[in-house]
């Protein structure tokens, strides 16, 4: 679900975003056009990041999974990975999600 999040977040940000990220690294071409056409989208893709992370949220702090002893998911260790990476994943998608909302205020 955490992935499911990023996977959104990235969707969300496609119109604005993602052209500018490809033509920095030098990639271009008529299509990165064609993906401002995605732009009527950025709410659904909104909506399932949110969803996703929630569920993530939830199976991680409020349900955690039940592990048998002895098994990787059991130690402390992986938990706190797995929560390291929620938190970076979700703060680095709130920044796609957020900056053409930003940016768009801002230019008008």
């Amino acid at each position: 679900s955490i992935a499911a999040g990023a996977v959104s977040a990235l969707g969300a940000s496609t119109c604005c975003v993602l052209p500018l990220a490809l033509v920095s690294i030098g990639v271009g071409g008529w299509w990165i056009v064609q993906l401002r056409a995605l732009e009527r989208f950025q709410w659904v893709f909104i909506a399932l990041a949110l969803a996703a992370f929630g569920y993530a949220f939830y199976r991680l702090y409020l349900r955690p999974v039940s592990c048998e002893a002895g098994t990787a998911c059991a130690t402390p260790a992986t938990r706190r990975r797995q929560r390291i990476a929620f938190w970076a994943t979700l703060i680095s998608a709130k920044a796609l999600i957020l900056l053409p909302i930003v940016y768009g205020a801002l230019a008008a």
